[in-house]
């Protein structure tokens, strides 16, 4: 009976796979319609554990069957036991059935065959601009992790693809998770409240309007297990600075929490400042995050005093529409005793601050604390706090507590606190919406733009400055 079952399970596997790229050709402009299993996902190249993530849950509108087109090695052996781990976890297991084609014309067999429609990009930076625009070229959806370019002399191309997708009627989007994160959210909504927050002040190069700092960690767990990471993520020319890598994020959240919904423009950013310097990190902490014995040829020039000089860390102080903003990115190698990645965010306005904190008084969760403006009456400043945060918020059974005279802190249940893993599902399930209504908010793809814009130009100029 056991053989009986497994014969069939095997056959039904085969008829699926089999029957993958049948049907319209998947380059071809379409309209997808929510049916199930209509998207039929990519996966190229993966060489980060975010592409793992977009398969932690299983979506409707998604095929179960997943191709994946990589060349042989370590990157996609790592990505295949992650699903693996997915697939057979307790609690809530998937079902995914990776379809793997390996070999060193990987690309080129993927754009030939199209058997999917939408290509999912998490891997070495250095080669994913070209990714990105040979797929939108080919009539292919792109849903890419960040970041979508990685250098100032690549920029142009990845406009270009813009372009392109938008002639060919494909949707192409990247990963920002931090949009998704409850205390941010909610930071958002609050700096809309004219009556509670005013207007955001320009501020100063001393003192800008907006600061957001991330301190992120080499070493790390994900989905329960240490992570392994590939030894090109330490090479600046593969993975890319932290400039124009985690501050992706960091520009998005000035971008989508200062100006929502306005269509920005190359022309609205004045880049003042650009700084990088590197994260030393010996050889037993090199080998402990990649599981490498020694640092790899192309890393000798950055390799001083036996240390490893990863240039992971940059700093930007720019104007956006007049207002100056200041975005930080930092690497370290392992996290304090309970903590994890950190995020610290800053928005002043005329009546008020908003700022996200996430230090050891905050036993290393994210919390926001609104203060009042000094000679704000703080009778009235309370009572429309109140109304903001407990009465009229989006997000329901938000409390408040007193921290001092001018300051509160906003109390969030843990119902929404999910987890940044959970962000990826939460941001393929916008894609998937996006893919349905065939285009972007029409702010979107010209702020994405910006973006990218805005984290090279910051690279070019601390290249001027090193």
């Amino acid at each position: 009976m056991m053989k009986i079952k497994t014969i069939l399970m095997g056959f039904l596997i085969l008829v699926q796979v089999s029957s993958f790229g049948k049907g319209k050709q998947s380059g071809e402009k379409r309209a997808f319609n929510g049916a199930k299993g209509e998207v039929k996902l990519i996966t190229l190249d993966p060489g980060h554990f975010h592409a793992a993530l977009v398969q932690k849950k299983m979506y409707d509108q998604v095929n179960p069957v997943v191709l994946v087109y990589s060349p042989e090695g370590s990157d996609v052996n790592e990505h295949l036991k992650k699903i693996e781990g997915y697939n057979g976890r307790k609690d809530g297991p998937t079902s995914w059935k990776e379809v793997v084609y390996r070999g060193s014309d990987y690309f080129e067999k993927m754009l030939s065959e199209k058997k999917g429609n939408v290509v999912v990009l998490a891997g070495n930076n250095r080669i994913k601009t070209d990714y990105i625009k040979n797929s939108v070229e080919a009539g292919l959806n792109v849903l890419a992790d960040k970041p979508m370019v990685i250098s100032p002399e690549n920029f142009p191309q990845l406009e270009a693809s813009f372009r392109i997708a938008a002639q060919k009627g494909v949707v192409l989007f990247d990963i920002m998770t931090e949009r998704h994160e409850i205390t941010t959210m909610v930071q958002k909504e609050l700096s809309g409240n004219l009556e509670l927050f005013g207007t955001l002040l320009p501020g100063t190069p001393e003192k800008p309007g907006v600061e957001i700092l991330s301190v992120h960690y080499f070493y790390k767990s994900v989905s329960g297990s240490p992570l392994v990471r590939p030894a090109w993520f330490f090479d600046v020319n593969q993975q890319g600075e932290g400039i124009v890598d985690v501050a992706t994020h960091l520009v998005d959240l000035v971008q989508w929490i200062c100006f929502p919904n306005v269509i920005l423009h190359k022309s609205d950013i004045a880049m003042l400042q650009g700084k990088h310097w590197p994260t030393p990190l010996t050889l037993e902490e090199f080998k402990a995050v990649t599981q490498v014995d020694h640092f790899p040829a192309y890393l000798s020039t950055v390799v001083k005093d036996g240390k490893l000089q990863e240039y992971a860390n940059g700093s930007m102080l720019y104007r956006i529409k007049g207002v100056h903003a200041k975005v930080t990115a930092e690497w370290r190698y392992k996290a304090p005793e309970g903590a994890g990645d950190t995020h610290y965010a800053l928005l002043r306005g005329t009546k008020a601050t908003l700022e996200i904190r996430q230090g050891e008084a905050e036993k290393y969760l994210p919390t926001l604390y609104v203060r009042a403006n000094q000679g704000t009456n703080l009778t009235a400043f309370a009572a429309e706090l109140k109304n903001a945060v407990v009465k009229n918020s989006t997000h329901k059974g938000l409390t408040l507590e007193n921290v001092d005279q001018q300051s509160w802190k906003v109390v969030i249940p843990d119902s929404y606190k999910v987890g940044h893993e959970a962000h990826f599902s939460q941001v393929t399930e916008e894609y998937l919406g996006y893919l349905q209504t065939g285009k972007l908010p029409a702010w979107e793809v010209p702020n994405m733009i910006v973006k990218y814009y805005t984290t090279t130009e910051a690279l070019k100029l601390a290249r001027k400055n090193k």
